[in-house]
């Protein structure tokens, strides 16, 4: 199986939206795709609105749609953008 490295930018409704309740959330459903590793980052954006960067290392088989597809289904969660994708070669 080939192996992608996707990183999303996750943006919370409010500045108010606990990003921690949204990264356990994330940790649970990753549960059910075949990912090896992940990482999180807490980016700031502007006005106190933080992004949560996740870094996946993502079976290529199964696309992008599929994460984030199932990440926008998260409650609080506003948008969800691919800052990038590419082949992990290791």
């Amino acid at each position: 199986m080939t192996m992608a490295v996707l990183k999303l930018k996750i943006m919370p409704e409010s500045p108010e939206t606990d990003l921690e309740k949204i990264k356990k959330e994330i940790e649970e459903r990753i549960k059910k795709f075949d990912v090896k590793n992940h990482s999180f980052e807490i980016q700031p954006i502007a006005f106190g609105l933080k992004a949560l960067i996740v870094t996946l290392a993502w079976p290529e088989e199964k696309g992008t749609d599929e994460a984030v597809e199932e990440f926008s289904k998260i409650e609080h969660v506003s948008t969800i953008d691919i800052i990038d994708y590419r082949r992990a070669f290791g």
